[in-house]
């Protein structure tokens, strides 16, 4: 049975520490990608210790090419090496049934595979249409090199796509049909790809990578500015804080470093330090109303509870893929806040928030939903309710396992039950 976390924050909300956070996992899983197709050309540094990046290093490792028995490929609940993989695969020689867990078999894979099909890839579902698992075939035979595909889905479809362009015998032209949203990831793999060695031109709504070998290079993994979110989300409701996060870069490829942006108006200031940043409390200026998340979905939960425990009742736009993570991640909101009082409200892609009823019981427990992110973003409010109770402690393994560790360095006290 999965254990829960009891979180609590006893004495003054003043927090002076270092927090030193894992490799990010959207780089490390990008990298263990690229090296794959390099064959070892391409060397990763500052791995990952998050779950999903374990996972998807393990089965890189273990697959077997040309092997004439079909190979069960298992990626849990990895969302990310559920896509990248399914492209991946897709043009190794071999049979692979590439599937995951009852969640993962909700989460729709379609437009990708679809994508893939339209250039000559050979994959079936294996049980609804749309979604894992995956039959797949290979090698892939190339017979067309431009694909459409929807611009608003999920970036990692794209990414996926675009990892695999350099081998394919005639390379792969994207055009991109509407807007194009989280650009930041997009713009990440591609810059990854050129430090591999990989060139690619863009032109307007269409991006095109050559067929093109990978030079020898390292990818070196920074820190994950998305784990950096919840030490923003506790200095924003800490009396006074200061935190160190070493290794930090001011330029980052990450697009979930906007949060240093966004928090200057929850009363978060981000300053350079010798090796990365530094946290402090500073004064709160909500001059903005509405935040568009479209370049950073993954923020959301986290800046969202934040504002909630503020009382700031702001509107939300670019939401739409989370309805399609590892949870729907609207709705777990609207059920959790709700126990604070709060209510988020959706009209026509616009998401409010209502603090009017907000408190703070005594002790409040939180779901989890099987959702690492939910249980981070939720975490802070222990500087407000004297116990927090997160069920499933453990889903927060998939991406920053050592979360609780730090948060007890920070001064929080956890337990387990």
């Amino acid at each position: 049975m999965s254990k829960n976390a009891l979180v609590s924050f006893n004495g003054n909300k003043h927090i002076h520490t270092e927090v030193v956070l894992t490799g990010s996992k959207s780089e490390c899983n990008r990298a263990l990608i690229i090296s794959a197709l390099s064959e070892g050309l391409v060397k990763v540094d500052n791995m990952s210790n998050a779950a999903d990046t374990v996972t998807l290093g393990n089965i890189l490792k273990n697959i077997s090419r040309g092997n004439p028995h079909q190979q069960t490929v298992d990626v849990g609940p990895a969302g990310t090496a559920m896509r990248f993989l399914t492209a991946y695969l897709s043009i190794l020689p071999g049979s692979f049934f590439l599937t995951g867990t009852a969640r993962m078999k909700q989460r729709p894979i379609g437009i990708l595979a679809e994508a893939l099909k339209a250039i000559g890839a050979d994959i079936s579902y294996g049980e609804q249409e749309g979604y894992p698992p995956l039959q797949l075939s290979g090698p892939l035979k190339q017979h067309a090199n431009t694909v459409q595909i929807k611009g608003d889905i999920s970036s990692q479809y794209l990414s996926a796509l675009l990892m695999i362009a350099p081998v394919l015998e005639q390379g792969l032209t994207l055009q991109i049909q509407g807007e194009l949203t989280s650009i930041p990831y997009v713009k990440m793999t591609l810059d990854m790809l050129e430090e591999a060695g990989i060139t690619h031109s863009w032109s307007g709504n269409e991006i095109s990578v050559g067929p093109q070998s990978f030079k020898e290079a390292t990818l070196s993994v920074e820190p994950d500015w998305s784990a950096a979110s919840y030490w923003y989300s506790i200095v924003a409701l800490a009396d006074n804080a200061e935190l160190s996060l070493p290794y930090l870069k001011d330029r980052s490829l990450q697009g979930d470093s906007r949060i240093r942006e966004i928090m200057q108006a929850f009363g978060v200031a981000t300053t350079k330090s010798e090796n990365g940043i530094v946290l402090k409390s500073s004064e709160k200026n909500f001059d903005d109303t509405v935040l568009d998340l479209k370049d950073c979905p993954d923020l959301a939960q986290t800046i969202i509870v934040c504002a909630a425990a503020l009382g700031k009742n702001l509107t939300f736009t670019g939401l739409e893929t989370l309805k399609i993570k590892e949870t729907d991640r609207v709705l777990a909101l609207q059920n959790e806040l709700s126990k604070i009082g709060v209510t988020l409200t959706e009209d026509n892609l616009m998401y409010t928030l209502n603090c009017e009823r907000l408190h703070f019981p005594d002790r409040v427990t939180f779901a989890t939903y099987e959702d690492h992110r939910m249980a981070m973003a939720f975490a802070p409010l222990s500087l407000m309710i004297k116990e927090v109770v997160l069920e499933e402690m453990n889903v927060v393994e998939k991406s920053y396992p050592d979360f609780w560790n730090d948060l007890e360095k920070a001064g929080f006290t956890v337990r387990e039950f």
